[in-house]
């Protein structure tokens, strides 16, 4: 091979290269959607919404949120890890309805699909009430639940949710039968509830607590290890004599197969968001109980959790309910 046609060929490897690196150093070139796997309102909702807008000063294009709420969190979680893996598709992925889903049932997902970004929010449940109900203990409830078998109704955002779960082990550790009333998602289940269509409403704290501010519900416990300051009134279920500790974490994930360079872009506007003191205020002001992440650490957080709950499946029939 001649000198002229080896230069010609390191050359067109070299502008080959450069433009691959170029390409990668664009992203992103176009607005990026953000799945929600719940309804518009609802404590997720809310979170990707606010940290949405902070993201897009840090990565440097729009990102839209779009709303995929159904089967308890399935529809949207399914869209995710079909999406093609370029960077241009994020979205929310909710502990425990992420990993009970393809437990409990054949999902057309698994864990396995997704990229961890990073966790963003550690939610404690609560049971909450309209301010008329006759209830304002957990005891209380407990009390008319075993004269009325299936008579006290139970709201949660989806079978297989964090909600759904704290049910069912409130009604194995207090010996009473609830009626689940399952919801597309948290804004619907709050809706029934200031509409007394049900008797209790289960949905985290976060939420709970700016209803209860304006007196719209009443909060009978909260499920955290202890109370979140911003509901310091709200007494834990462990205080009450219910040793039942149950929340939701809410992180962000992508498509598997993202390239390493863009996903940690995304992972780095991601951490810069969650640390920009506005965020923080603005958090704080929408009651998001934060709990970051980064993308190693919620790895390894959700190959943990995911071990437990299939555990949990596996040797607790109760949970089947």
């Amino acid at each position: 091979m001649s000198v002229r046609k080896l230069l010609i060929g390191a050359l067109a490897a070299v502008l080959l290269a450069g433009g691959a690196t170029a390409g990668n150093a664009a992203y992103p070139e176009r607005p990026i959607t953000m799945i929600v796997a719940y309804s518009p309102g609802g404590g997720t909702d809310v979170l990707a919404r606010t940290i949405a807008g902070f993201m897009e000063k840090y990565i440097g294009t729009s990102i839209v949120v779009v709303n995929k709420p159904g089967a308890g969190g399935e529809v949207g979680f399914t869209a995710l890890a079909h999406a093609k893996p370029d960077g241009y598709t994020i979205g929310f992925v909710n502990l425990p309805p992420l990993l009970t889903i393809p437990i409990s049932r054949k999902a057309k997902y698994s864990l396995d699909d997704f990229a961890p970004i990073a966790n963003l929010v550690d939610d404690p449940g609560a049971f909450n009430v309209h301010p008329s109900s006759e209830f304002k203990t957990l005891k209380q409830l407990v009390e008319h639940a075993k004269k009325n078998p299936n008579s006290v109704t139970v709201g949660t955002s989806g079978i297989g949710g964090d909600d759904h779960l704290s049910m069912l082990f409130f009604a194995k550790a207090a010996g009473v039968k609830l009626t689940h009333v399952p919801f597309p998602g948290g804004a619907p289940n709050r809706k029934a509830l200031l509409g007394r269509h049900i008797t209790v409403g289960g949905f985290n704290i976060s939420e709970a607590i700016q209803y209860a501010k304006n007196g719209q519900v009443v909060s009978l416990g909260q499920m955290g290890e202890k109370r979140w300051p911003s509901a310091g009134d709200v007494p834990t279920f462990k205080e009450q004599g219910f040793d039942i500790v149950m929340g939701s974490q809410r992180g962000l994930a992508a498509p598997k197969g993202v390239p390493d360079d863009i996903l940690k872009k995304i992972a780095a506007a991601v951490e810069k968001a969650v640390n920009d003191p506005e965020f923080q205020e603005k958090a704080k002001k929408t009651y998001l109980p934060l709990r970051y992440m980064p993308p190693q650490d919620y790895s390894a957080f959700l190959k943990q959790m995911n071990a437990k709950v299939q555990k949990l499946w596996d040797t607790d029939p109760w949970i089947k309910k």
